[in-house]
């Protein structure tokens, strides 16, 4: 997984009905865009993240991540 700042975080629910979580990459410590990356979540939270196999990443455009 592969991501930058400004791009999104999803994490899939893993049951019918379950909402995904969503969150805004801050920074990224990994290697070449790797994990850990600190995200901020929907609700305002801020953490360190390691993505499993639930998760992707929405990539934004460069002029996004200015902002």
């Amino acid at each position: 997984m592969r991501a930058s700042e400004g791009d999104r975080l999803i994490v899939h629910g893993h049951h019918v009905g379950e909402a995904a979580r969503r969150a805004e990459i801050l920074e990224v410590h990994g290697r070449d865009g790797a994990p850990p990356y600190l995200v901020r979540w929907d609700d305002g939270h801020e953490s360190t993240f390691f993505p499993s196999s639930d998760s992707t990443i929405e990539h934004q455009p460069a002029e996004w991540a200015r902002h």
